[in-house]
Order: structure tokens, then sequence, then C-alpha cells
């Protein structure tokens, strides 16, 4: 059996090493039309901030060691034109040399993503314009910055490249702009988590330029445009990171259906419409486990699953195709975020009935040394309490709190197996209820009406309003900065002063946190109170929800002091 793979990187490489694991006989042929078959994409960004000092560490595999450890013959700089789907050929132009064909018993499609570059842009084609996908790509970039000394970077697009680059730069010393068509970065995450990031992202030197669209490139600055306005921002260097866009011209040449996603269609086994052609990676579509729709998910985790299954579907083993959650990770200076499944505004779209659990609680016991605030909101379904996803932000270890519920999520957990979920405890590494834990029970209590609450998306309006809001914190921490308009009646006296909160209007409560603000909650709610709200996020939520937009929009606060402890 000779077997072509065309692609190396995540996909294309773990395939064709897959098929060797199995079948030791087996021609192999893999086609890349880089330099380089196997290297660390996801760590092309550490090498611009100096955390990987040298691009070539980035190399993962040369085709010298494919040959050694694998027998798998590797040709790079060679990209694959055509496939005869009936003689079972491929067409193959080298980077020097004439084309030649090669003959296939089973074909695999790991192409993956390219980035985009709107050609209608002015400029974008300028040599201070940069995308990044490979360790050439990156080598160019920090050739560019310190061959010209360039002191002033742009980068657009606000999504996990987008920011890591911006991040990088950064780092390195440069002053960076970051430019984003939405109203915030990273896309998983809610827009009331993305503010966290926003701030972290400006506190660390970081202009970011939202609802804004890259209208042209000139020689030293970038022209955005903003609510029809135009704007300059300078930039020596500019890094496109607007997202990336499925190879599938070989595909199409070779008359393979196309998704509604714009991704190669394949079926369970990862099987095009052609039974000796299979895709996998970036380039094919998938589908969202959660909303049963098609998707494209471009990470490398998908893409090395997938092209496991698809090797052994060609040696005779059962193959799966599940689909995908969605998990992921990202570092923004000091902080950890993580997300997985769906968010609240996704769930909304695809018409899912879900509520949503914002917590700010310790990440470990709060006397031990590292012991900070982490941000965690919990996505699950009405009435079921199925959970969909979760979004962790911290300086603590968020990806591990996301893991646990990306694990809940395969296997179709609810609010109820969370809340039992037996965890490793240590007052180093963890709360005795974790994080996760305490989500699932203010998840239960407003799955099952025992609690009402607010977002914070809603607070201004309610401050504006003139609602009836009452802060249980203690004098010092309301003398510290409070909500305006907020009366204060400290949980410690909360019985005795009970009396004060008026039972005729709406009563909205909060803390620091919402834990101190559900007690006495609970307190009204047992002394008869019936039309009492637990502001979700409490304080802290409300300051890093209305810190970024305040300054973004030029908006009167709503709290007399800022306040992130």
């Amino acid at each position: 059996m000779k077997v072509i793979v065309v692609g190396g990187v995540a996909a294309g490489a773990s395939a064709a090493a897959r098929l060797r694991r199995l079948d030791e006989t087996a021609e192999i042929l893999v086609f890349e039309r880089g330099e380089h078959v196997s290297f660390s994409n996801c760590g092309l960004p550490y090498h611009l901030g100096g955390a990987i000092p040298d691009a070539d560490d980035l190399v993962l595999m040369t085709p010298a060691a494919f040959k050694a450890r694998h027998n798998i013959e590797v040709r790079v700089n060679s990209a694959v034109t055509a496939i005869d789907r009936a003689a079972k050929t491929v067409t193959v132009q080298p980077k020097e040399g004439p084309a030649y064909t090669e003959r296939y018993d089973k074909l695999i499609l790991a192409p993956g993503a390219a980035p985009i570059v709107p050609g209608s842009i002015p400029g974008v084609h300028s040599p201070q314009v940069f995308t990044l996908r490979n360790v050439s790509d990156v080598k160019a970039i920090k050739a560019y910055i310190d061959g010209n000394g360039v002191t002033r970077a742009a980068v657009v697009g606000g999504g996990f490249i987008g920011v890591e680059v911006a991040e990088n730069l950064a780092s390195a010393g440069l002053l960076v702009d970051l430019v984003e068509g939405a109203d915030q970065v990273l896309a998983p995450f809610d827009y009331d988590m993305a503010q966290i990031l926003h701030k972290e992202l400006t506190d660390n030197g970081i202009t970011l330029h939202l609802n804004s669209m890259l209208a042209s490139v000139s020689q030293g600055h970038i022209t955005v445009t903003r609510a029809g306005r135009e704007e300059n921002i300078p930039a020596q260097l500019v890094v496109l990171a607007i997202g990336v866009a499925p190879e599938t011209a070989l595909a199409r040449q070779a008359g393979l259906a196309i998704g509604d996603t714009r991704g190669i269609r394949v079926d369970a086994s990862w099987r095009t419409e052609d039974e000796d052609i299979y895709a996998v990676g970036d380039a094919v579509e998938s589908f969202d486990r959660l909303t049963r729709r098609p998707g494209r998910l471009a990470l490398a985790g998908p893409a090395q699953r997938q092209a496991r299954a698809a090797a052994d579907h060609i040696c005779g083993r059962p193959a799966d195709n599940r689909g995908y959650i969605g998990s992921s990770c990202v570092r923004v200076f000091d902080l950890n975020a993580a997300a997985t499944g769906l968010s609240e505004k996704a769930a909304k779209k695809a018409g899912i009935p879900c509520q949503t659990a914002l917590i700010f609680p310790s990440d470990k016991v709060s006397i031990m040394p590292g012991a900070g605030t982490m941000a965690f909101k919990l996505v699950f379904e009405t009435p079921t309490g199925r959970v969909l996803g979760a979004q962790a932000i911290g300086r603590g270890d968020a990806v591990r709190r996301v893991d646990v519920i990306a694990t809940l999520i395969s296997m179709g957990g609810t609010l109820a197996d969370l809340k039992e979920l037996e965890l490793c405890y240590s007052p180093v590494y963890g709360t005795a209820k974790d994080v996760v834990n305490m989500a699932a029970l203010v998840g239960l209590n407003l799955l099952e009406g025992r609690v009402k609450q607010v977002p914070v998306t809603a607070v201004r309006g309610l401050v504006e309003q003139g609602a009836y809001i009452i802060d249980v914190r203690e004098e010092r921490e309301y003398a510290a900065g409070h909500l305006k308009g907020a009366v204060n009646i400290p949980l410690s006296r909360f019985r005795q002063r009970m009396g004060e909160v008026p039972r005729d209007v709406p009563v909205y409560l909060h803390c620091r946190s919402s834990q101190r603000s559900y007690y006495a909650l609970c307190e009204l709610l047992g002394s008869g109170y019936t039309n009492v709200y637990n502001i979700q996020g409490s304080f802290l939520g409300i300051c890093l929800y209305e810190y970024f937009n305040d300054r973004d929009l030029g908006r009167e606060p709503i709290v007399t002091a800022y306040n992130f402890r």
C-alpha cells in the first residue's frame, strides 16, 4: 500500500507517523510545500518575545529525522498542484525543477489554513506587512524588526495569534497597537469576561482599538476606521492576524465536496466522497458537538486526533468523528485564560436556553502565598442543568479548571455531576471546595429558583435608575470604593439592620465577590422578602467590567473608585 500525505505539521505529520506504527510495510510519502515539515506553529509568537531565543528550536522534525525514525520519505518545498482521481495520481511541483506525478493507493489531504490577507486594502502587500504561519514567517518578522530598528508595531486581529503576537512584541520592548474589528478580543470569551483581558492588555502598554477596521497601510503608519471616522496609527511593522481560511483549492480542483463552512466535507472516518481520499486538520469541516451544526476549529489537538482516526481507518481499524467542543487557552501577560464549550453568547445564538454562574473565588486557600482571585463563568442549559461551557481567567491555574469542565462536557455532565465531582485538594493548589464546585453550587441555586440574580451588564442601568442597591461589605471596604447610591449595610450587622431594607421595591445586593451578598440574600428570603436579587460578579466584577468601557467610551463612572483586589 502506498499512502501520500499532502501537508505536514500537526495533521499531516501525525497521520504519517500513525500509519507507520500500524503498517511497517506501507510506502508513505509526505509532500510539504514549505521548508519545514514539522514545527511548533503554536510556539511561533514566542520567538518574537524571546521566550524561544532560537527560531530553529521551533522545528520539531526534519525530513532526515522522519526517514531515520519512521522510514517515511518527506519532500519539502514540494507543492501538490493537482489530483487525478481516476488515475490515482498527484502532480507535484518542486521549488526547483520540473513537475512530476506520483501514484497513490490512499491519499490524505492536510493542507491546513492560510492567513487571510484582504487584497482590497491599499498597501496591504507592502514590505512592512507580515502574516505568521510558519518558521520562515517568524524569522522574517524578527529580521525586519532587528534590521530596521522597529520600535512601533500594529497587530491587526484580536484572536489568539493576534493577542500572542501583541504580547510578545510588547515584551520585546516595542510599542504595540492592537486593532480588532469586533467589540472585544478573543471571541470564545464572553464580553463581560473579555473586559478583564482588555484591562490586562492596556495595563501592559498595549493600545486597543476595538470596533476598528484596517483601511490602509502606508510607510510608517496604518489607517483604521471606527464609526465612520478615520484614525492614523504609527506603525513601522504590521502583523496581520485577521483569521485563516481553509486551503481547499486542491480539493476543489479534484471535484471533492466542500461543506457549508468552506471546509472539505468528510464522513465519520474523515474520508471525503472519494473512498481513497481522506482530509484532516484545519482544512476540513467538522461539527460542533454541542450545537450539532457544521463548523471548523483550527487547533492542533483536534487536528492530531483527526489524523490518528484517518490513519486508523486506512489500516482497517474503526474510527469515529465526534466533532469538537472547542477548548482553548492563552496567556495574556500575567493572566492565564481558558475557555471550553459554548460561551453564553454562542449558546443563545444557537437557540439553546441557558443561564450562567459568574464567580470570583480565590484560586487557592487565601492565606497561601500567591493566592489570587479567579474569574470563572459557567454556562449551563435550562432546565436540564447540562453543562455547556466555561471560561476562567486569573493568575492561578485557569487551564486546569477549564479542563475539568471540558471533560465533563464530553461526558454529557450536569451541574449535579459537577457539584459532586471529587477533585485533588491541597492549600497550595486550590480550595477544598474548588472553583468549579462553587460554580456548580451557584448554578444549581439559579436553576432551582432558590436565588435570583442580575448580570453585571445590567448594573449601570440599575445605578442610573436609582435602584435600591445594598453593599454588604464592611465599612472600610465601602469607603475604598463603592457603587454610587449604594447603601452600606455590612453583613456583620445585617440581621440587626434588616428593618432598614424596604419590602415594596426590588432590592439588589452585592459584596466583593457575591458570597457575602448571597448570605445576606438568604437572610432576607428567610425573613419573608421575595423581591431580592444578587448581583452577579459583585463589586469586583463590576469594576472589571466597567473599567475598560469607561475609559474607552468616555462614560461617567458608576463607582466612586475602582477596586480590583
